[in-house]
């Protein structure tokens, strides 16, 4: 049997996968089994922030990795505690609490958010209000927590006390919060999982205010928009908002799972001992992949980002065949008169990878792929538009 063969015989059918075995990759290159060679423009969806194999981030692994792998939270180690302090010193939020995965990210900040507000206004202020179309992961509370009822179809009775409201609508959140149960409200800067559409950047400064007047937390949800993939550290500082808890994941550990909660003035003694925990979270490995990720994440890098997503926008935008590009950075969403399936797979065949967002194609590179490769990519998707 081969390995299509045996996935199908092994392995829940719970993703639709395009027809490539990958075998390896360097940089912005993946090889299938045949050799062929495909610039990826996908990057494990928004997770290999410096590419494949990348060689400072191969040797903090390879390092961290024959020195302790493992090893029990109830201990002091120097990766998580060097990762946290980098994070902290550049958003200026306060402390960390480090999981798996941007699910359990956002389900440390529900609890967080629930506990806040109940410590100091008692048990009836518990509601999370979030945004109509977001996606804020797939475990039941954090799919509660997503405002697309076709994933909660299959999976009710959902956990309760979440309610999803449009967004622009600033008047709909004041409303919700007039009976004094709202605890948080939890956004996407930009709502991938939702078409790779941004947030209006009045109405988020106006939620920000409107939170703060009211001690309303207000969560942001950076598990894909995070760590340089807008042409910012985080999404957030587009807006120039500073949120009190964020979450994020993703491109984060470069390749290894990890996931962050970052906790603000407010926010950063709600928990002690017991309150929370995570056997892998704050993995030494992880950690010190991840920080080799963020400490390059400097102002000239981004710069770059920016420089490369113009290009994109600018090539693109008007284009035969393109109806609309959205998104920030190198978080692009293409809606194209033809199916977006189509197109994806069209641009497969000429040797780019990409993914799809709802009716969008989506482009996530790896932030430091090169020049060349992006304005390949950019004739490649006007040849399968």
């Amino acid at each position: 049997m081969g390995i299509k063969e045996l996935d199908n015989e092994y392995l829940m059918s719970t993703y639709n996968r395009f027809d490539v075995v990958a075998v390896s990759g360097k940089g912005s290159y993946v090889f299938d089994k045949n050799g062929k060679k495909y610039i990826d423009f996908g990057s494990g969806i928004g997770t290999l922030s410096f590419g494949i194999a990348d060689e400072i981030w191969c040797e903090a692994v390879n390092n961290q990795a024959k020195n302790l792998a493992h090893i029990s939270n109830l201990y002091y180690t120097e990766p998580p505690v060097l990762l946290a302090e980098a994070l902290c010193k550049k958003t200026g939020l306060k402390k960390v609490f480090f999981s798996n995965s941007g699910a359990e990210a956002n389900e440390c900040a529900i609890k967080a958010a629930r506990k806040y507000s109940q410590d100091k206004y008692g048990v009836d202020r518990y509601k999370i209000a979030t945004l109509k179309n977001s996606f804020h992961g797939r475990t039941i509370t954090t799919l509660s927590a997503t405002g697309q009822e076709h994933y909660h179809e299959l999976f009710t009775p959902l956990t309760s006390g979440f309610v999803s409201l449009p967004a622009g609508d600033i008047e709909a959140i004041k409303s919700e919060a007039k009976d004094n149960s709202l605890a948080a409200v939890m956004i996407e800067c930009i709502q991938g999982e939702g078409g790779v559409v941004a947030l209006d950047g009045e109405y988020v400064k106006a939620l920000a205010d409107f939170c703060g007047k009211n001690d309303i937390l207000l969560i942001v949800d950076e598990v894909q928009t995070g760590n340089g993939r807008t042409g910012k550290l985080y999404a957030y500082m587009n807006y120039g908002i500073t949120p009190d808890i964020v979450t994020t994941a993703k491109g984060l550990g470069g390749g290894l799972p990890i996931g962050a909660t970052l906790f603000g003035e407010k926010s950063k003694d709600v928990f002690s001992f017991g309150d929370h925990g995570s056997t892998f979270g704050a993995n030494p490995v992880s950690c010190a992949a991840a920080k080799t990720v963020i400490d390059r994440l400097d102002d000239d890098f981004l710069a770059e980002v920016k420089r490369k997503s113009d290009y994109i926008f600018n090539s693109l935008s008007g284009e035969k065949g393109i109806v609309e590009i959205s998104g920030m950075g190198l978080m692009i969403g293409l809606k194209t008169e033809k199916d977006a399936k189509e197109v994806v797979a069209s641009c497969m065949e000429k040797g780019l990878l990409c993914l799809t967002a709802k009716d969008k194609v989506r482009l996530l590179p790896a932030l430091n792929v090169p020049f060349y490769l992006v304005r390949q990519a950019v004739e490649i998707i006007k040849q399968s538009v």
